[in-house]
């Protein structure tokens, strides 16, 4: 059997590279399909998915936001931020106790009229200061220290005006209020010392000013007659402050 063969070899190359043709057509437009419906995908998923889900968040957290402040005292209740903005009021309410021995310092006479303290005591609820102590030179020493006690001045500036102050600057005013008032004096007895001489022990207290202990205050200064002292100034307590407590006589007393 015999075949010829009548399409030229130009002819078949040229219906091979039609069909090749068509076959990449063919994928480039499926491919094509595929890319456009991605990117259809995401613009719907960025612009209506996304969209929806944050309206619906943002509604949640206004009803609930609502809700929460429909409970009373509800900024009682969220005690982290409350304490927080609290926390600067709290630290000036506090008092500077420690300035109790900076006033007994200068309040106490010189010598021979000073005295020894057995014992002190700081009373903020009533704002009373109480000295239990010891005179060397008793009576005479006793009265040095009620008078010196009476003419001693606490003085301090303040950002806002009262009534014993004095406008310093703009923005700043002098005070100069008494150290004591409701001047008390009990328990006058006689005792002996630790060296055996006779002292007259008593027990004496004072109302003190409401700015006396106060952290808000500036430059607070105890002015006595005999000597000034800026509070706060001193690291330690003095070691001739405070004295052993003497014995009691048997029949003395005043």
């Amino acid at each position: 059997m015999i075949e010829i063969n009548l399409v030229p070899d130009i002819k078949q190359e040229l219906l091979r590279a039609q069909r090749v043709r068509t076959t990449v057509i063919s994928f480039s437009i499926v491919i094509g399909i595929i890319v456009a419906a991605v990117v259809v995908l995401l613009v719907l998923w960025v612009f209506a998915v996304q969209a929806g889900r944050g309206l619906y968040y943002d509604t949640n957290i206004s009803d609930r936001s609502k809700a929460l402040s429909s409970v009373p005292d509800v900024s009682n209740t969220l005690t982290i931020q409350n304490q927080l903005s609290k926390l600067s009021a709290l630290h000036d309410a506090k008092n500077i106790d420690s300035r109790i021995f900076d006033i007994l310092t200068t309040i106490n006479p010189p010598a021979p009229n000073s005295i020894g303290i057995t014992k002190a005591s700081l009373d903020t609820a009533a704002k009373t200061i109480t000295v239990e102590a010891q005179a060397a030179n008793q009576f005479t020493a006793l009265e040095m220290f009620e008078k010196t006690i009476s003419a001693t001045k606490f003085t301090y500036s303040q950002t806002s005006a009262g009534t014993d102050c004095k406008q310093q600057t703009d923005k700043l005013y002098t005070c100069s209020v008494p150290l004591a008032s409701q001047l008390s004096n009990t328990s006058r007895s006689y005792g002996q010392d630790a060296s055996g001489a006779m002292v007259v022990r008593f027990t004496l207290s004072f109302t003190y000013p409401d700015a006396l202990f106060s952290r808000t205050v500036q430059d607070a200064k105890i002015v006595a007659p005999n000597q000034t002292n800026a509070t706060d100034s001193f690291v330690g307590v003095p070691s001739s402050l405070f004295t052993p407590k003497a014995k009691d006589v048997q029949g003395g007393g005043n």
